[in-house]
């Protein structure tokens, strides 16, 4: 089995390199990445300037390439530059921080996994609840158990998967969840500060809106210290509207 792993946290990211060492045992693991971290960058593709690669050692005697640019880029160079052969499974993590709700439209890490599944590949996004001490080996090796369960299904119905996994120093997850995304997003604020030479600059805080109790998404089950897994798609009509759009009787006169 050939695979591909990246990331939006760079490649010596500890995450990256725990799955990577997780998936060797699966088959012939190739490493494409970006060379600084690309997070919430989205499925950003660079378009108006070149993306260089490089070749840098992934400090255990073997290689992986860096590249200039997005997480996007990365599969695009690895698919269609990089590597010899069609890669048979892309795994894009271990992210540092969950990727649920409405952070999965800005994640990079999750936009990888979707540009493999563009082009018919399975493919999964992988994340770890932010912790003082982040299990980035325990988490790859929930990965690498739900990797072996799902790459025997159905080959003509290729999976994207998001995977959540909770913070881990807290003891083992209660078991796995298939649930849905949620459409919570962030409770935003900004902090406005002053810069010591002058001028005003703004900082993101905020938290993650809770769930409603009972409900049944990927920020609930994460929360309740479950193993997530949402299946998802990069269709994003609204099919149940088209009717009803089609009904207002749209015109140019």
């Amino acid at each position: 089995m050939r695979i591909l792993v990246t990331n939006d946290d760079g490649i010596m990211a500890p995450g990256l390199l725990a799955l990577r060492r997780a998936l060797m045992e699966l088959g012939d693991v190739t490493v494409v990445a970006p060379t600084t971290p690309q997070s919430a960058v989205g499925h950003a593709i660079t378009l108006t300037d070149p993306v260089r690669v490089h070749r840098v050692s992934l400090g255990d005697g073997t290689v992986g390439w860096a590249v200039e640019g997005s997480p996007a880029d990365c599969v695009k160079m690895a698919l269609y530059e990089l590597m010899p052969e069609r890669p048979d499974l892309v795994a894009s993590g271990i992210n540092l921080g969950a990727n649920v709700g409405i952070n999965v439209l800005y994640s990079g890490t999750v936009a990888a996994a979707i540009e493999a599944a563009f082009i018919g590949l399975p493919a999964m996004s992988v994340s770890i609840e932010p912790a003082e001490t982040v299990d980035f080996d325990g988490a790859a090796r929930i990965a690498r158990r739900l990797i072996d369960q799902t790459i025997a299904r159905d080959p003509s119905r290729p999976a994207l998967l998001n995977v959540n996994v909770p913070d881990l120093s807290k003891g083992p997850p209660k078991g796995v969840k298939v649930v849905p995304q949620s459409l919570k997003g962030w409770r935003e604020s900004w902090e406005r500060r002053t810069h010591p030479r002058g001028g005003t600059y703004y900082w993101m805080v905020g938290e993650m809106r809770t769930e409603e109790e009972g409900a049944e998404t990927d920020v609930a089950a994460l929360a309740d210290r479950y193993v997530t897994v949402t299946p998802l798609r990069f269709d994003l009509t609204d099919h149940g509207r088209l009717d009803d759009v089609r009904g207002w009787g749209l015109r140019l006169d």
